[in-house]
């Protein structure tokens, strides 16, 4: 089955691009929410997290308060690469079983990995897609979405991979930041959608400019 990796800055619009592709019948397994998955109450991720970073993280009806995580392991690098040799296993063999129990039929489907280049999961996918935008325009989403500071939306945008790291290693690219010339989502989504069936078929195509 091809595997098309969705990747992105956070506040690109990784979602309302992935929301597109599934209108299309397409598959989508999201590895944030795989995230959420992994640290359930329950899981015994749960417990090594809160054992690793401070038992105040857990809410009141018993699940990871993932918001004050973040934002503590922003403020200390070092914390954020405990954090991922802890979850990054975790969450990989979530997708792959998610994967194993599609359709066989199923001519690709769309694996939305917002650390793709960061965690090195490039040969976990046979195409790779980048969202892209400003990042002054990731930091104005991200600080109005989650109600932060300009200051540490900037810190969450410069800890990632960089927005000409991620076009580089990008096979296809979205833009979507919101420019006029930048054409319509959907449009853009069809038309990849069209060229990933034929790859899938082993047809010839052309990736749209």
């Amino acid at each position: 089955m091809l595997r098309i990796g969705l990747t992105g800055g956070i506040g690109s619009g990784k979602s309302e691009v992935s929301r597109h592709f599934a209108t299309l019948g397409i598959p989508v397994i999201d590895t944030d929410l795989l995230a959420r998955e992994v640290v359930d109450p329950g899981q015994p991720l749960l417990q090594e997290i809160l054992d690793t970073f401070g038992r105040d993280l857990r809410l009141k009806d018993g699940s990871l308060d993932r918001s004050a995580l973040r934002t503590r392991v922003f403020e200390e690098p070092g914390l954020r690469q405990r954090l991922e040799a802890m979850t990054h296993p975790r969450i990989a063999q979530a997708l792959e079983d998610r994967v194993a129990a599609l359709p066989a039929h199923t001519p690709y489907v769309l694996l939305v990995i917002p650390l793709l280049f960061e965690a090195g999961w490039q040969k976990q996918v046979d195409r790779v897609l980048v969202v892209d935008c400003p990042e002054a325009v990731q930091v104005e989403r991200v600080a109005r979405r989650d109600r932060i500071p300009i200051e540490l939306a900037w810190t969450m945008v410069r800890s990632q991979a960089s927005r000409e790291q991620r076009r580089r290693g990008a096979d296809d690219v979205i833009d979507n930041g919101g420019g006029k010339d930048a054409g319509s989502l959907e449009t853009r989504v069809r038309d990849l959608d069209r060229c990933y069936r034929k790859r899938a078929r082993g047809e010839r195509y052309d990736t749209p400019a």
